[in-house]
């Protein structure tokens, strides 16, 4: 055997003393240590395999409607594989598959190398990764004897070439069923995916599109198979190359029919509601008692509970119309415009580092007497928008203050005012939605010409550039920067959804506070629609709230349509449709399920049970407690829910426990506009605070408590525990409770510590820490 006979295997490099006959009759199936031939025998079966699955002689296949719907099935351009912005093993694929044109590029760029081999296709490595026939991160994607196999391998063989310029290209997408409601013992559906093509074909293309469901309700095989794993509602996203649609699924057990009539509905909120507990033969939970409603009420308009007078004289009134004109009172409450202000503040980022104390006060302060005068939230929107000036003067100002440049503004606007998360398009074309990275830019560049005269900057660290302490006026005229990251081009500005709108630079902010506010915007109504839903029902029929778009449909999309219809009807104001809401019988239901809807978590026929916000629950305790919180930067205010801002401190104030307590239990710290940076989650710094904390310890023992005048001598216990569970819980003690704990107040000298023992039990009880 002369040398040039030896050669090393080009699966496993450095393996010596094979012939060049021995590697060809290996070539195929070379695997080191792992991979489908791990025997004699094996090696055996998979060469037969492999030889039949070459053998079959096809019509060359399509790069773009056959190669690219293959490495998308095999999750090859996703991005935790090759889709990732570096991509992995020196092989950088578009993120699923958005650019046809540069992945054939990248995989033809030598179209006689290890990655594809044209003369020796079984030698590609594009070929044998995938199948695990070497060494492969990804695993294994298909096998040999595939029909993904066959065809990647017949275009490599056909020279890897790119269709023709005629080349019938894809137009659209069809799914059967497109939505559909099963019962047990219906757990499988079968999807069937049509493609349709520019030259009038059609192809069923079921085995080539990628499916994913919005949950784990589901399990979605290759072929196209849904199997529910539980009962519930989910939506299967079915893609395939550049075009996806919602499949909208829900799984329900086989429910007895409703014996029972439903009540009369009061309002359209009821009768959209209403017609989807008949169609899921779902019957809702009892009303809520007085008690209940009151409590629930209080806390949802305003954060805060019902004194035990008010909770008395409400439970005790006879009116049939109490409920509506508890829920009109509150809604004119100082109590409302501070709990609601407190909510746009946390979206416009009000907080004390960028927009410095006066700032954060001066918006504030503008938010508040929006939110007292119901002023429409498309004005407010468009005042924002379009805000210029001194951030003291003008306070809307200060939410540009907030967003030091045009990408960040952009985002925050779509994601604020249009429930639209255009962040991903910011490297490349959106996953799950239409817009492009060219739409990005177009947007952002709306805002290239905001600009910022720092008039003083009086910031404590010299080091932390984005602290800014004095005043600030937002310019409009500011020179123009913003370059698209591949042309390098300067983007003209654009507005998502409009790509046809001319907006000329000098008018774009104004431009667009007219057109994204207007009525006949796709998104606007129905972004705030389904955010003041979520505030008072738990869960938005969106959810995420400000996550719009077509492969995240709604749970009730009539019931949003006709909300939205009602919410432009009413000048786009919130107060009516809150009201619309808290006067429905879905709202006012008691939490309590019954055994045939307990399993239900997303057709309201019982209110979802959730922790206090941090602001409510701080509120709420020294409520309970009739002692005032002490905040360490805002030392006037008297309610959490009253903050303007977030600091925990002044420049001469440390932290309070009122200030830690907030920021334990959740409160946002306003860096962002997403409302997920409220956290209602339990932890155990949380636990330790409300049960053994020195906070809640100081306030049990605050000498001028609550405590103190109901451990007076001359009062009745069964008084002064009739007027503390009053307070906390907005109910009477029950006999039970009664019998309990009347003796513990019966000794004068033991009193006091008695109540401090009974209030602590009740602070800790689900019962107060709990929105029910």
């Amino acid at each position: 055997m002369t040398p040039e006979d030896r050669t090393p295997c080009p699966t496993a490099p450095g393996r010596r003393g094979r012939t060049r006959r021995q590697i060809a009759a290996l070539l195929p199936a070379c695997v080191p240590r792992t991979g489908l031939l791990r025997s004699g025998l094996g090696h055996a079966v998979s060469l037969a395999t492999m030889a039949a699955a070459m053998s079959t002689a096809t019509a060359t296949p399509s790069f773009r409607n056959d190669i690219m719907p293959i490495l998308s099935q095999a999750g090859c351009n996703t991005g935790a594989c090759h889709g990732s912005a570096g991509g992995k093993g020196k092989l950088k694929l578009s993120l699923r598959g958005e650019s046809p044109d540069e992945d054939f590029a990248t995989l033809t760029a030598d179209r006689h190398g290890r990655r594809l081999n044209v003369d020796r296709p079984e030698a590609s490595s594009l070929l044998r990764k995938p199948a695990e026939l070497t060494d492969h991160e990804g695993g294994r994607r298909f096998g040999v004897d595939s029909e993904a196999f066959r065809l990647l391998r017949d275009w490599i063989a056909a020279g890897a070439v790119m269709d023709p310029a005629d080349a019938p290209g894809l137009t659209g997408l069809s799914v059967t069923p497109d939505r559909g409601l099963f019962t047990e013992p219906v757990r499988e559906v079968p999807l069937t995916v049509t493609a349709r093509f520019s030259d009038g074909t059609t192809r069923d293309v079921t085995r080539w599109a990628v499916y994913e469901p919005s949950n784990l309700l589901v399990r979605v095989s290759p072929d196209g198979r849904v199997r529910a794993e539980k009962s519930g509602d989910t939506t299967v996203v079915v893609r395939f190359q550049h075009l996806q649609t919602p499949v909208p699924l829900a799984f329900m057990p086989d429910r007895p029919p409703l014996t029972a009539p439903l009540p009369p509905p009061r309002n359209l909120l009821d009768e959209a509601i209403f017609a989807r507990w008949r169609e899921r033969r779902l019957p809702p939970s009892d009303e809520a008692s007085d008690s209940v409603f009151a409590r629930r009420a209080w806390l949802d308009l305003t954060g805060r509970l019902p004194t035990a007078e008010q909770g008395r004289a409400f439970i005790e009134d006879p009116a049939p119309n109490k409920r509506d004109r508890l829920i009109d009172s509150l809604l004119a409450s100082p109590e409302f415009t501070d709990h609601w202000a407190m909510k746009w503040a946390d979206l416009l980022r009000v907080e004390e580092r960028i927009l410095d104390v006066t700032g954060v006060t001066a918006i504030h302060r503008w938010l508040r007497q929006a939110v007292a005068e119901d002023r429409p939230l498309n004005e407010m929107a468009r005042a924002l928008v379009t805000a210029r000036g001194s951030t003291y003067q003008n306070p809307p100002a200060n939410f540009y203050r907030a967003l030091r440049d045009p990408t960040t503004r952009a985002e925050a606007i779509a994601q604020v005012f249009l429930g639209t998360r255009l962040g991903c398009a910011k490297c490349h074309n959106h996953p799950f939605e239409r817009w492009t990275q060219d739409d990005y830019y177009r947007f952002s560049a709306v805002f290239d010409t905001v600009s910022y005269t720092i008039l003083r900057n009086d910031r404590r660290d010299e080091n932390d550039q984005m602290e800014f302490v004095g005043e600030q006026v937002v310019r409009h005229d500011g020179p123009r920067s913003l370059k698209h990251p591949k042309t390098g081009a300067e983007p003209a500005p654009g507005f998502p959804g409009a790509p046809g709108l001319t907006v000329p630079p000098a008018e774009a902010l104004d431009q667009l506070g007219t057109w994204m506010t207007g009525p006949d915007h796709p998104l606007f109504a129905r972004v705030q629609v389904n955010r003041l839903w979520s505030h008072l029902m738990g869960t938005g029929l969106v959810e995420p709230v400000d996550d719009f778009r077509l492969t995240n449909p709604a749970s009730h999309p009539e019931l949003l349509d006709a909300l939205t219809a009602f919410f432009l009807a009413n000048g786009q104001r919130a107060k009516p449709l809150i009201r619309l809401i808290c006067q429905s019988r879905t709202w006012q239901l008691s939490s309590t399920p019954r055994p045939e809807n307990a399993d239900d978590a997303s057709q309201y026929s019982h209110p979802a049970i959730r922790r206090l916000p941090a602001e409510s629950l701080l509120d709420t305790i020294h409520q309970v407690l009739g002692v005032d919180p002490v905040f360490g930067s805002y030392p006037d205010a008297r309610a959490a829910a009253s903050l303007p801002g977030v600091r925990l401190g002044g420049r001469r104030a440390r932290a309070t426990d009122a200030d830690r307590f907030l920021k334990d239990f959740g409160k946002p710290p306003r860096t962002t506009v997403c409302g997920c940076e409220r956290t209602n989650e339990s932890s155990l710094s949380q636990v330790f605070t409300l049960t053994s904390g020195p906070g809640l310890a100081r306030l049990l023992r605050h000498p001028d408590n609550r405590l103190t005048a109901l451990a007076d001598p001359s009062l009745d216990p069964a008084t002064a525990l009739d007027s503390l569970f009053r307070t906390a819980l907005t109910r009477p003690p029950t006999d039970e409770e009664k019998t309990a704990l009347t003796p513990l107040l019966q000794d004068p000298a033991a009193r006091r510590a008695a109540l401090e023992d009974i209030a602590w039990s009740l602070i800790n009880a689900k019962e107060f820490l709990l929105r029910h």
